[in-house]
């Protein structure tokens, strides 16, 4: 499960949910957030945001049930 956003909040918030989640193993090595993956297209919003100095957090989990 792949999850991405500019919102340093959101990502926080989403971390916590999804490590909270029975079932769901986290793929980062320190239990937070990964490298934005090749496989992931930058988008425009995306761009834009880091001309503007915006950070991304991407967040990958496997389902190990």
């Amino acid at each position: 499960f792949h999850m991405a956003t500019d919102w340093q909040p959101y990502a926080k918030h989403m971390l916590a949910v999804m490590s909270a989640a029975k079932g769901y193993h986290n793929l980062s090595s320190h239990n937070d957030y990964v490298p934005r993956p090749d496989s992931r297209p930058i988008t425009k919003f995306e761009s834009r945001g880091q001309r503007l100095g915006h950070g991304v957090w991407d967040l990958m989990f496997v389902r190990q049930e």
